[in-house]
């Protein structure tokens, strides 16, 4: 009894934020910078408690039918760290391990709940889960994140039962097997993307991916040395974070997206993380989902101030180049992974990000856009871009391993439907090349007689305003406070953009076609282009004086027989590109054996070296993979 009377006091003493407006419905965020650290830090741990408070009080575990239908293990989690429910959690769980499911996204729940709870939990609900770590095979995946949550999540589990043998794994190896698979894995991973860069770069969703299992090792390994590389792992991703979004807004490129935030830049796992470290934009409906699941150790890990600094404290427009890689290739290449070079771009009123063009990943990669800020970006469509809606059972095959009849069929019932249809705007294509210089963007596209879907897909947003087809061939717009200038190289028709809506299924996925408001721009030419050039508003007199200098640039293009592009730019750069050839800025090729790991005013890093710079103003922080330390100095 006076336990029971304590876990309800300590849960009466906790934020009752569950009653407050969810930060995703109320006003956005305040931009303006925190500056004292002790104020910052309050105001985190009050996002924490927000966000747990709210799902732990999403549902109820009162009643015996109430148990049996529970499924959701981020709501156990958040009430095992609030201590509420504890008798129901204890049931829910044995419920659940009853048919315990496969894979990483199975694994890194169950591990939360087993740490979160291993205090909490009755005797028969921990047995339960770790019969269930010996009954069921579980599948590591074939991505990236697959791999990073899997072992961690085997990591964790095998130090929270050491000295077992392999009969009580599913595995068949014991306890300590299993934790120096993982161990090797993890730090094999953290190398390649501390030397070559990381192959799911920039991603909207599949950040939270690497967050949560980084999250879960920064908090509860027992080896020192892996607890500091999840917390250094964790900096390194929240830096490219912070350095690559725009208001809390992160946009492209990306290696892996979905559809809905390749229009709706801030709807995605993304934004939760900028609204919980740096608070400058809401998070997404339910705090992101699985966000919930780094809320509960999120108290572990403070966000440094330089990154934070870097994330809501610009003092400069900016350039950061970036060096990442392609998804592995198994076959039909002559590389393994290629090289990314990867170049952004940001203003205070918007961003250009993109990388050179070819395959980054077969289905989800996002090239280019232009970004432009906005008060609230909830619902807004606030960017630009085109692209070759690619489609090859070939691209498939060279990363995958399922018999290839079945690739392209089988995507849409796994959740990624758009990848065979010619309106796409999703995607890359080993037929588009891009190059970016400050804020202008050159894509060029050179598509082979039987490819399919031989046509280019602009994107025009449904929040442009003054969206005018010039005779010069321009289409001009403006994007909140930006100027934007869209040049197309070939013929095109306009079309209502028509995207995807998930409907409730009791198995797999099912979507519906809606019509979004915005406009697809269709090009039907093999051989073909788009030229954007953005500038800030405040630039120019008017918006018809932004046009008038736009109509002036020198412009020279042709299509046959190959795509051409000489321009002198909006801020008088002389550029040539041509299609399948380095591009030349000022009668200089560009050169990227160049390219580092991180360059820019606030991340830099050489290639191969292990070793992240990270500065804002006096602030320095050094992360050191090489030597497993990290190096924090103020200058004078």
């Amino acid at each position: 009894m006076k336990k029971l009377v304590f876990l309800l006091l300590a849960a009466s003493l906790l934020p009752i934020a569950a009653h407050a407006q969810p930060a995703f419905s109320g006003p956005p965020p305040s931009r303006a910078v925190v500056q004292d650290a002790d104020r910052r830090r309050e105001e985190y741990f009050s996002r924490i408690d927000e966000a747990l408070a709210w799902k732990a009080a999403s549902v109820k575990l009162d009643t015996p039918e109430a148990i049996m239908k529970m499924k959701d293990m981020s709501a156990i989690a958040a009430k095992l760290v609030r201590r509420e429910d504890v008798a129901g959690c204890s049931a829910a769980v044995i419920e659940i391990m009853k048919t315990p499911s496969t894979g990483p996204f199975w694994m890194f729940p169950v591990a939360c709940v087993a740490y979160t709870g291993r205090d909490l939990l009755s005797p028969e609900a921990k047995a339960a889960i770790r019969q269930a770590w010996r009954s069921t095979m579980q599948l590591r995946g074939d991505t990236e994140n697959h791999w990073a949550m899997y072992y961690a999540s085997l990591y964790l589990m095998s130090e929270l039962y050491p000295n077992e043998p392999g009969d009580t794994w599913y595995t068949g190896k014991s306890s300590e097997e299993n934790l120096a698979e993982s161990r090797d894995y993890l730090i094999h991973w953290m190398d390649l993307m501390t030397t070559v860069g990381q192959g799911e770069f920039n991603p909207t969703g599949y950040l939270t991916e690497y967050a949560i299992p980084m999250g879960l090792m920064a908090t509860w390994a027992k080896d020192p040395a892996m607890r500091l590389r999840a917390r250094m792992t964790l900096d390194w991703l929240f830096a490219d974070l912070a350095a690559n979004s725009l208001n809390g807004v992160l946009r492209g490129p990306h290696a892996r997206t979905t559809e809905d935030p390749v229009m709706q830049r801030w709807n995605d796992h993304a934004s939760f993380y900028n609204w919980l470290l740096f608070g400058n934009t809401p998070p997404p409906a339910g705090y992101g989902g699985f966000g919930i699941y780094f809320a509960t150790v999120a108290r572990n890990y403070a966000v440094p101030e330089v990154i934070y600094r870097i994330a809501v404290d610009r003092d400069r427009d900016y350039v950061q180049r970036d060096l990442k890689r392609s998804r592995r290739r198994w076959r039909y290449s002559d590389v393994e992974m290629a090289p990314i070079y990867k170049t952004s771009y940001l203003r205070r009123d918007y961003a250009v990000g993109s990388y050179q063009g070819g395959r980054a990943d077969p289905i989800q990669t996002h090239v280019w856009d232009v970004t432009w800020a906005v008060p609230d970006p909830r619902g807004a469509h606030n960017t630009m871009f085109s692209n070759h809606p690619h489609s090859s059972p070939v691209d498939m095959q060279m990363s995958f391993t399922a018999y290839p009849e079945a690739m392209i069929p089988n995507l849409a019932r796994e959740g990624k439907p758009s990848y065979d249809e010619p309106d796409k705007i999703l995607g890359a294509s080993p037929y588009e090349q891009v190059f970016q210089d400050l804020d202008t963007v050159v894509a060029l596209y050179d598509i082979p007689a039987g490819a399919r879907h031989p046509q280019v897909n602009g994107f025009l947003s449904k929040d442009l305003v003054d969206r005018e087809e010039d005779k010069s061939g321009w289409i001009f717009a403006r994007g909140g406070n930006a100027f934007l200038a869209y040049r197309p190289l070939a013929d095109y028709t306009l079309t209502p953009f028509r995207g995807y809506h998930q409907l409730p299924s009791p198995v797999g996925y099912k979507w519906e076609r809606v019509v979004t408001g915005d406009t697809l721009l269709q090009s039907f030419h093999r051989k073909n282009g788009t030229i954007v050039q953005a500038a800030s508003a405040s630039e120019f007199a008017s918006f018809d004086a932004f046009k008038r200098a736009i109509r002036a640039l020198p412009l020279e293009f042709k299509l046959e027989p190959t795509p051409t592009v000489r321009m002198k730019t909006l801020r008088g750069k002389q550029i040539e590109v041509t299609y399948g050839k380095a591009p030349v800025i000022d009668g200089r090729p560009l050169d990227y054996a160049k390219w580092k790991l991180f360059e820019g005013p606030y991340l830099n890093a050489e290639k191969g070296s292990r070793r992240l710079t990270i500065t804002h103003g006096r602030l320095k922080r050094v992360l050191d993979f090489a030597t497993l330390a990290v190096t924090d100095s103020v200058s004078p």
